[in-house]
């Protein structure tokens, strides 16, 4: 072997070792980060502070992909300039992109792990927390980033972004006549993050629709409903656009009105009644006073004398609800009763003009 040989042999495994080098320094580089960030991580565990664990969370497998896309752009780099491959002109563009796929995943995952830090938190320390507020922010918030790290990405590769935004508002058009449903539905869940007709949790419900449950989920183009019989019900969100949506679970208090019939026979009696109903429920500790509240007699019914009740509970809570106006009407129940009075049921009189005479007809027993 010639020493012009030799050299040349040398020569190429010198890059071949430069490569494996800078290989072997980004495993490294990766491993001890690694074992760092989780050391660090453990401290800010013990801390109430969940900003510092978002930031942990979010930057661990973004950092590694930085590690090793250094680590493959300077072994490409280095290949390409020894093998003059024309790959080399696409190290720098390609690199550039996975920095910006690195920290576009560091953003979106500190905003997705902030969300579920700030919703531990305040539930943990019982604070009221409108729970679809935040996740209509952070969406917001992960859509910004995506879209600015795509245009950024784009101006990398070499497109202008001014023609690309210009493209949109000519193809906008067109895309917009073909997902017309898709935008409608995108712009309805805009519209609920808004407006905030309902939440995450409340009981809703339309008049319009055969729609009512509990409120599981908002998203961009559906809201998932959980029916009374645990079925789930998926709504597009441009169905709320165009209904009427009744929110039981913001009502201020719950409303009592019922209809309680005495006998005729029991005429004398009904003012002392209704005036003993009315005390009673004046002094009801469940009967929010300041509220309408009327006991009035108020029809000659069919075989009843009949007076409502109208007041209201302060709570809105479905079962003491129910539980507060059973009390109420054993309590009504009890005054009438109380005053000698009954409670009228439907009954029939018979009014005959003449009096009915009884023919007696001989019997004839027959053995």
């Amino acid at each position: 072997m010639s020493d012009f040989e030799f050299l040349n042999i040398g020569k190429d495994s010198a890059w071949i070792m430069q490569i494996f080098a800078i290989v072997l320094a980004a495993l490294f580089f990766d491993f001890f980060q690694r074992k760092i960030i989780h050391r660090i991580a453990k401290k800010f565990a013990e801390t109430r502070n969940y900003w510092d664990d978002a930031l942990i969370f979010a930057i661990i497998k973004p950092l590694s992909l930085i590690i090793w896309s250094t680590g493959i752009y300077l072994a490409a780099d280095i290949a390409g300039r020894q093998t003059k491959s024309i790959l080399t002109d696409y190290v720098d563009p390609v690199f550039n992109i996975l920095i910006i796929v690195a920290l576009t995943w560091f953003l979106v995952r500190f905003i997705s792990q902030a969300e579920k830090g700030i919703i531990a938190d305040r539930e943990s320390r019982g604070e009221p927390l409108d729970i679809t507020t935040v996740h209509a922010v952070t969406k917001l918030l992960r859509l910004s980033v995506m879209i600015t790290a795509a245009l950024v990405g784009l101006q990398t590769l070499g497109f202008s972004v001014s023609g690309v935004l210009a493209f949109g508002g000519v193809g906008g058009i067109a895309v917009g006549f073909a997902a017309r449903d898709l935008l409608a539905n995108f712009f309805g869940g805009l519209m609920v993050y808004l407006d905030r007709p309902f939440s995450v949790g409340d009981w809703v419900r339309s008049p319009d629709r055969d729609i009512e449950g509990t409120v599981e989920h908002i998203g961009w183009r559906l809201t998932v409903i959980r029916t009374f019989d645990k079925r789930p019900l998926y709504v597009p969100n441009s169905t709320f656009t165009s209904i009427a949506v009744e929110n039981p679970s913001r009502m201020s208090h719950r409303r009592i009105y019922e209809t309680v019939g005495v006998r005729y026979d029991d005429a004398a009696r009904l003012d002392g009644i209704i005036k003993d109903v009315i005390t009673m429920l004046k002094e009801h500790q469940e009967i929010d006073e300041s509220q309408t509240l009327i006991v009035n007699f108020n029809k000659f019914a069919a075989s009843s004398l009949d007076f409502f009740v109208y007041c209201f509970t302060h709570t809105t809570n479905w079962i003491k609800y129910h539980e507060v106006k059973q009390d109420v009407l054993f309590r009504i129940y009890q005054i009438i009763t109380d005053h000698g009075a009954e409670c009228a049921f439907p009954t029939s009189t018979l009014h005959v003009p003449e009096p009915v005479q009884l023919q007696t007809q001989g019997v004839v027993n027959v053995d």
